[in-house]
């Protein structure tokens, strides 16, 4: 049974063998403690009793958080975060415990790069800035925050950005949104000198520039910062973990899963290599939906790591990392 007080504990405990049962635990709590989830459910024609494996589980649409109020449980909303959606309306995420969000974005962080007392915190974010109440932004803001060296956000600042990268010896984590690091290098660069420097696309032009694919966006911030690798942030505004991954191959933490569907056919899971839409399985995301149908086009590698491919035909263009 799914204890929220103990949540924290539980959740960096998964591993790959106890994952499929703790998901079955929270499918049982949410389809109970979730009435719109429930509904759904119920519209499928699937109880718990239906529920043996992972591949029995429902994933919720994404647009739901569109449309409904999404909460498992009754509790005050402490924090909701909003979609960058450029078109239409935005999801809203009701947040019963910010903290928990930041714990899991920072254990997250740590996981994938290093304790992150070690570094600077740099960003580049101004269209999540001005639209506001972004997760990205309060994921970044206490990373800023939490780590000793003084970091900070920058908007079109770009001769104060340039003398914090170029000053110190401090490795420095820069998160960008892809048009402003373009926007960044074109005014600023190229630089050949950059030392201790990991740069982190956060992806999407956001109507400001062309769409390119991935492979053309890290090969020009390459050869814009001087740096051999680019890494990659894939998030949203409905989920609660951040899967990074270098060179457009990403993970999860070991609490999160990505499973591919069927685009014809949504309750069909495909084997790896085969792109289909990807649903996401997201146990920090207990006071929410841990199940999310995504409209994004990914497939899971051999190696068990995935790729974002793009986007669903007809959805809106939102989030973080739509490039292909």
């Amino acid at each position: 049974m799914i204890d929220p007080k103990r949540f924290k504990s539980e959740l960096i405990s998964i591993n790959e063998k106890t994952f499929e049962k703790f998901a079955i635990e929270v499918f049982n709590f949410q389809w109970t403690q979730n009435q719109i989830y429930q509904d759904y459910c119920n519209l499928l024609s699937i109880t718990p009793k239906d529920v043996r494996t992972l591949k029995d589980i429902p994933f919720l649409p994404i647009t739901f958080f569109k449309t409904h109020e999404i909460k498992t449980g009754k509790w005050p909303t402490q924090k909701i975060f909003k979609s960058s959606g450029t078109t239409g309306e935005r999801s809203n995420h009701h947040v019963r415990d910010e903290t928990l969000y930041h714990f899991n974005a920072e254990t997250i962080f740590n996981q994938q790069f290093d304790q992150l007392e070690n570094f600077k915190i740099l960003a580049l974010l101004p269209s999540y800035i001005q639209q506001g109440d972004s997760s990205l932004i309060s994921m970044v803001d206490h990373f800023i925050r939490k780590t000793p060296h003084k970091g900070g956000f920058y908007l079109d600042n770009y001769s104060d950005l340039k003398a914090a990268l170029v000053s110190g010896k401090t490795p420095r984590v820069l998160f960008g949104v892809s048009y402003a690091l373009l926007d960044f290098i074109e005014k600023q660069g190229p630089f050949t000198d950059l030392k201790n420097l990991t740069i982190i696309e956060t992806g999407g032009m956001k109507g400001r520039r062309k769409e390119i694919t991935r492979q053309e966006l890290h090969k020009l911030i390459k050869a814009g910062f001087g740096i051999e690798a680019v890494y990659s942030e894939y998030g949203m505004t409905e989920l609660f973990s951040q899967a990074y991954g270098k060179d457009g191959y990403f993970s999860f933490p070991p609490w999160a899963k990505v499973m591919i569907r069927d685009i014809n056919d949504p309750f069909e899971n495909l084997s790896k290599g085969i792109t289909g839409g990807i649903n996401v399985i997201d146990l920090a995301n207990i006071h929410s939906i841990s199940f999310v149908e995504t409209e994004d086009l990914g497939r899971i590698t051999e190696n068990s790591q995935f790729e974002v491919m793009g986007r669903l035909d007809n959805s809106d263009i939102r989030g973080c990392n739509l490039l292909f």
